[in-house]
Formats: structure tokens, sequence, C-alpha cells
């Protein structure tokens, strides 16, 4: 249960946004799976990265896609990183993600885990994918792993998202 007013706001507002996408922009189209609805799954505050204010992470499901996703925890209107890749913490591991921006919620980041959804039959089952991504993302290392963790995240290589997924992540 979230307990901080404003990421449940923010949350409630990202719902509702995707909603209405889903009620406009994607309505009809063949790449929606009508067996799922869109839910933010496991929203909470994420580490602060560098010169980025404060955030929360999690997974946003819809009938089309199901993303990580990286939410100021204040509106933000920066139209110049829409489209921008950067590399965002998730957790132990780092991603690329891509600066999105939506009238009704601002600027936020997303990550691709799936598109198209029609591997998932059921909402419970789409649900259950996005709380395993995240209770993955989110273990704590061990200390002895935290120094070869750290030499590993300074490597140019980094893993696939779906690598990651399916327990091919480098990171120990």
């Amino acid at each position: 249960m979230i307990t901080d007013p404003m990421l449940a706001y923010r949350m409630s507002a990202l719902e509702a946004l995707f909603r209405q996408i889903a009620d406009t922009r994607m309505a009809g189209l063949p790449i929606v799976n009508g067996a799922l609805r869109i839910e933010a799954v496991g929203f909470e505050p994420c580490a602060s990265e560098p010169d980025l204010p404060a955030a929360a992470s999690g997974v946003l499901v819809t009938p089309w896609f199901m993303n990580l996703v990286r939410l100021p925890l204040a509106r933000e209107d920066e139209l110049g990183r829409v489209g921008v890749t950067r590399r965002l913490a998730v957790g132990r591991e780092r991603f690329d993600f891509i600066g999105a921006h939506e009238a009704a919620v601002g600027t936020f980041d997303a990550c691709s885990l799936f598109s198209p959804m029609f591997d998932f039959a059921s909402q419970d089952t789409a649900v259950a994918t996005a709380q395993a991504v995240l209770a993955r993302l989110r273990e704590p290392l061990p200390e002895a792993a935290k120094d070869a963790a750290k030499d590993a995240a300074e490597q140019p290589e980094r893993p696939a998202r779906r690598g990651f997924l399916f327990g091919r992540s480098r990171t120990p």
C-alpha cells in the first residue's frame, strides 16, 4: 500500500493517462491484448540519480506493452528529453530509458520489457511477471558481491533486458 500522497497521486495520474490512451489512440489496433488492462505495479521511490529530481520507479502494464517507468514525484515538463535515451538505475541494474512526455503527467522515462503483450493470457500473469521483475531488480546485493557489481557496472558491456529477465545477467 502506498502511503506517500504525492506518489499515490502521480501513479493515479499515470494510470488515468494510459486508460485514456487505450480508449483513444490504441482503440481497435491489432497489437492490443484485450485480456489486459492498465495497471501501475510496484512503484516506490527510487535512488536519486545525479542531477535528477526525486522519482519513483515501477512497471506499467498496458494491453500493448510492459515498461519499467521512472516517474518524477513532482511534475516536470522537459520537452527536450523526449526521445532521448539515458542509462538509469533500477535497483542494482542500469537500463537505457527513453524520455517521453504526455500533457497529463509531464516528462517521464520508460524502458520496454515486453511489446506486444500477446504472451500474457491474463492480467494476473502480466502483473505477476511485473512483480517478479521488480523483486529481482530490488534484491539486495550480498556484501561480498558489492565490489564485483561495482566493477561490472564500470564495464561498457551490459546485459540485454530479456537476458536479465531470463537470468543471464552479468551481475552476481
